[in-house]
Protein backbone atom coordinates (compact mmCIF):
# COMPACT_ATOMS: atom_id res chain seq x y z
CA UNK A 1 0.00 0.00 0.00
CA UNK A 2 1.06 3.56 -0.56
CA UNK A 3 0.97 6.25 2.19
CA UNK A 4 0.87 9.58 1.79
CA UNK A 5 1.53 12.21 4.15
CA UNK A 6 -1.37 15.13 4.26
CA UNK A 7 -1.67 18.78 6.13
CA UNK A 8 -4.79 17.70 8.53
CA UNK A 9 -6.88 20.72 7.43
CA UNK A 10 -6.37 19.90 3.46
CA UNK A 11 -7.37 16.42 4.61
CA UNK A 12 -10.72 17.88 6.14
CA UNK A 13 -11.80 18.98 2.36
CA UNK A 14 -13.15 15.77 2.02
CA UNK A 15 -16.22 15.05 4.17
CA UNK A 16 -15.42 11.46 4.10
CA UNK A 17 -12.14 12.10 5.78
CA UNK A 18 -12.95 14.93 8.38
CA UNK A 19 -15.75 12.40 9.28
CA UNK A 20 -12.70 9.82 10.49
CA UNK A 21 -10.96 12.21 11.82
CA UNK A 22 -13.50 14.58 14.10
CA UNK A 23 -14.48 10.63 15.52
CA UNK A 24 -10.83 10.20 16.61
CA UNK A 25 -8.43 11.76 19.72
CA UNK A 26 -6.78 14.98 18.23
CA UNK A 27 -3.21 13.16 17.36
CA UNK A 28 -0.04 13.92 15.75
CA UNK A 29 -0.38 11.47 12.44
CA UNK A 30 -3.90 9.34 11.93
CA UNK A 31 -3.62 6.99 9.33
CA UNK A 32 -6.71 6.45 7.46
CA UNK A 33 -6.90 3.83 4.59
CA UNK A 34 -8.41 4.93 1.27
CA UNK A 35 -9.34 1.35 -0.29
CA UNK A 36 -11.22 2.88 -3.04
CA UNK A 37 -9.00 5.39 -4.90
CA UNK A 38 -5.69 3.94 -6.25
CA UNK A 39 -2.42 6.03 -5.21
CA UNK A 40 -1.67 7.36 -8.81
CA UNK A 41 -5.30 9.22 -8.30
CA UNK A 42 -4.81 9.47 -4.65
CA UNK A 43 -2.07 11.81 -5.34
CA UNK A 44 -3.76 14.27 -7.36
CA UNK A 45 -6.65 14.44 -5.01
CA UNK A 46 -3.66 15.04 -1.87
CA UNK A 47 -2.41 18.30 -4.87
CA UNK A 48 -5.63 19.45 -5.25
CA UNK A 49 -6.84 19.58 -1.27
CA UNK A 50 -3.21 21.25 -0.21
CA UNK A 51 -3.49 23.97 -2.95
CA UNK A 52 -7.59 24.60 -2.22
CA UNK A 53 -7.56 24.39 1.43
CA UNK A 54 -6.09 27.68 1.77
CA UNK A 55 -7.04 28.95 -1.97
CA UNK A 56 -10.65 28.28 -2.44
CA UNK A 57 -11.85 27.61 -5.41
CA UNK A 58 -14.54 29.91 -6.53
CA UNK A 59 -18.14 28.23 -7.23
CA UNK A 60 -19.07 26.71 -10.81
CA UNK A 61 -21.93 28.03 -12.37
CA UNK A 62 -24.24 25.22 -13.19
CA UNK A 63 -24.83 25.05 -15.71
CA UNK A 64 -21.47 25.96 -17.74
CA UNK A 65 -22.18 28.74 -19.83
CA UNK A 66 -18.94 29.17 -21.73
CA UNK A 67 -15.84 27.10 -21.34
CA UNK A 68 -14.22 25.92 -18.01
CA UNK A 69 -11.19 28.34 -18.61
CA UNK A 70 -13.22 31.14 -18.67
CA UNK A 71 -14.48 30.29 -14.34
CA UNK A 72 -12.03 29.14 -12.97
CA UNK A 73 -8.39 29.99 -11.78
CA UNK A 74 -4.54 29.14 -13.60
CA UNK A 75 -4.01 26.71 -11.27
CA UNK A 76 -6.99 24.55 -11.65
CA UNK A 77 -6.39 25.37 -15.72
CA UNK A 78 -2.92 23.78 -15.36
CA UNK A 79 -4.45 20.69 -13.19
CA UNK A 80 -6.67 20.09 -15.54
CA UNK A 81 -4.96 20.22 -18.44
CA UNK A 82 -1.32 18.87 -17.79
CA UNK A 83 -1.98 15.51 -16.29
CA UNK A 84 -5.74 14.79 -16.18
CA UNK A 85 -6.37 15.66 -19.34
CA UNK A 86 -3.17 15.01 -21.02
CA UNK A 87 -1.21 17.91 -22.10
CA UNK A 88 -4.81 19.24 -23.03
CA UNK A 89 -5.73 16.26 -25.06
CA UNK A 90 -9.53 15.46 -24.77
CA UNK A 91 -9.25 11.95 -25.71
CA UNK A 92 -6.39 10.92 -23.23
CA UNK A 93 -8.82 11.67 -20.13
CA UNK A 94 -8.71 8.69 -18.21
CA UNK A 95 -7.39 10.27 -15.05
CA UNK A 96 -10.14 13.02 -15.03
CA UNK A 97 -12.47 10.11 -14.81
CA UNK A 98 -10.65 8.50 -11.78
CA UNK A 99 -10.65 11.65 -10.45
CA UNK A 100 -14.05 12.41 -10.75
CA UNK A 101 -14.67 8.56 -9.19
CA UNK A 102 -12.13 9.91 -6.12
CA UNK A 103 -13.81 12.97 -5.59
CA UNK A 104 -17.18 11.51 -5.07
CA UNK A 105 -16.31 8.76 -3.17
CA UNK A 106 -13.85 10.87 -0.42
CA UNK A 107 -16.86 13.63 -1.37
CA UNK A 108 -14.48 16.13 -2.38
CA UNK A 109 -17.23 19.05 -3.43
CA UNK A 110 -14.89 21.28 -4.79
CA UNK A 111 -13.03 18.68 -6.66
CA UNK A 112 -15.87 16.81 -7.93
CA UNK A 113 -17.37 20.56 -9.77
CA UNK A 114 -14.14 21.16 -11.28
CA UNK A 115 -13.80 18.11 -12.63
CA UNK A 116 -17.11 17.37 -13.75
CA UNK A 117 -17.31 20.75 -15.11
CA UNK A 118 -14.32 19.41 -17.09
CA UNK A 119 -16.31 16.84 -18.91
CA UNK A 120 -19.46 18.85 -19.34
CA UNK A 121 -16.81 21.37 -20.82
CA UNK A 122 -15.56 18.62 -23.20
CA UNK A 123 -19.15 17.30 -24.43
CA UNK A 124 -20.35 20.78 -24.82
CA UNK A 125 -21.12 21.25 -28.65
CA UNK A 126 -21.05 17.65 -29.60
CA UNK A 127 -23.24 15.29 -31.15
CA UNK A 128 -24.03 12.22 -29.48
CA UNK A 129 -21.72 10.28 -31.83
CA UNK A 130 -18.48 12.72 -31.22
CA UNK A 131 -19.73 12.29 -27.54
CA UNK A 132 -19.92 8.21 -27.81
CA UNK A 133 -16.62 8.07 -29.63
CA UNK A 134 -14.88 10.24 -26.93
CA UNK A 135 -15.51 7.97 -23.87
CA UNK A 136 -15.73 5.00 -26.06
CA UNK A 137 -19.08 4.44 -25.70
CA UNK A 138 -20.98 1.81 -27.78
CA UNK A 139 -24.32 2.98 -29.56
CA UNK A 140 -26.83 -0.10 -27.92
CA UNK A 141 -29.52 1.27 -30.01
CA UNK A 142 -29.22 0.10 -32.54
Amino acid sequence: PVEYAVNRDAAKMSGLIKDMLDDQDDQDQTLIPVPNVNGRTLKYVIQYVEYHHNNRAEPIEKPLKGKIEDVICEWDKKFLNTDLIKDGDEKQHELLIDCIMAANFLNIKDMLDLTCAAVASMIKGKTPEQIRALFNIENDFT
